[in-house]
């Protein structure tokens, strides 16, 4: 009885030490995303595009040592009340680096949390300049607003030969409040006019009043930049009263849960975004794939296999965690940091590498159009600044 005792105890020594070893062989990564709120779809689809690279690499050599890698999701609720929660969450769990977030407004929020924690943090779609502005943690490996707000001006005013706009932003949130400011600054440069820019509460549903005075202000393109739970209202509600001009968004448009709103409609809609599907046949095929074979996955993209460009730029974010990783030789998350200032990677939606303050190096973006009749999005031109 005692030397099968012994040899108990020693089984559960080795499995303990075993348990042990492999716990010291994991590294995490932070998914600061949100899965719920007014921004839950493009978050989810963000979060899918992070959850596929981490499939189809799950592993990665750090100092001479293979660790796995572990995603630790939070969601921030699309909001910047409950952002600084969820990133706490994040750092209790001890994440070397931090990926997301879909959204400017939550990015910001949880940020000195973060920084507080010495954990450096990839945004991905949040383009606001106040995100990586005044620190050295957080960087992105998206456009900017005063850039993406450039590019859409340029491309109304000098392609689609409008000269009056009528913008349209949710109040208070900084993503739509920034690039409407950025649209409107660039666009009268040109030497349009913008006819009125109006901001729209929070939870509104009811966008008639706005759409009409657009149109009674001789408005010749309606620019809202705001989420998918917004857009999709505008598009059915622009339909319904026959509007004539198109409707200009940003990348959060580049849904398929808008193109789906759109279809059937009379609308004419163009939007900038950071991926087209098409540009990477590899990795289009492989995540189409990836969806397919998990219902659930399926759901979190709108229910069908449709690649959004937050999709593959969250791919892309994954992949310059673990090149930061390895460059640091460490999971320690302050050499992760300094590691990130040096990364230069070649991802599916094209070269990143970082500038002060942390901010990728882009220099264009895919402008779409919504094919109504075919319920999906076609490819019009690459848009620069100029």
């Amino acid at each position: 009885m005692k030397k099968i005792l012994a040899v108990v105890l020693a089984l559960a020594l080795v499995v303990s030490f075993s348990a042990a070893a492999m716990a010291e062989n994991i590294v995490k990564i932070g998914v600061f995303e949100p899965a719920s709120g007014d921004s839950g779809a493009g978050g989810k689809q963000e979060t899918l595009g992070i959850q596929y690279a981490n499939s189809v690499q799950p592993t990665v050599d750090i100092g001479g040592q293979t660790y796995t890698v572990q995603l630790v999701t939070a969601d921030n609720g699309s909001s910047a009340d409950k952002a600084p929660s969820a990133a706490q969450q994040l750092v209790s769990e001890g994440v070397s680096v931090v990926l997301g977030s879909y959204g400017s407004g939550v990015s910001m929020a949880g940020s000195p949390y973060f920084a507080d924690a010495g954990i450096p943090a990839i945004g991905i779609s949040c383009t606001n300049p106040g995100v990586t502005a005044d620190n050295t943690h957080y960087f992105r490996i998206c456009f900017l607003d005063p850039f993406q707000g450039t590019v859409l001006a340029n491309y109304a005013y000098k392609t689609l030969g409008v000269t009056k706009a009528y913008c349209l932003a949710e109040l208070g949130n900084e993503y739509d409040v920034g690039l409407c400011h950025y649209f409107v600054e660039a666009f009268e440069a040109l030497g349009g006019t913008v006819v009125s820019s109006d901001t729209f509460p929070t939870g509104n549903s009811d966008f008639t009043s706005y759409i009409n005075t657009a149109t009674a202000l001789g408005a010749e393109v309606l620019f809202a930049p705001c989420s998918i739970a917004y857009s999709t209202q505008i598009i059915s509600q622009a339909n319904a009263l026959n509007v004539t001009f198109p409707l200009l968004g940003g990348d959060t448009w580049d849904s398929n849960k808008v193109i789906e709103a759109a279809k059937g409609t009379n609308v004419k809609i163009y939007i900038d975004t950071f991926y087209q599907e098409g540009g990477n046949p590899e990795f289009d095929t492989g995540f189409k794939a990836w969806l397919n074979a998990n219902p659930d996955m399926l759901t979190n993209n709108g229910g069908n296999d449709m690649v959004a460009a937050v999709s593959a730029m969250g791919y892309d974010a994954y992949f310059v965690a673990l090149e930061a990783l390895k460059a640091a030789g460490t999971t320690d998350s302050k050499a992760v940091n300094t590691a990130l200032w040096n990364v230069d990677y070649q991802g599916v939606s094209g070269e990143i590498k970082f500038a002060v303050p942390g901010d990728a190096v882009r220099s264009v973006a895919y402008i779409k159009t919504a094919n109504t009749t075919t319920g999906a999005w076609d490819f019009v031109t690459v848009q620069s600044v100029d």
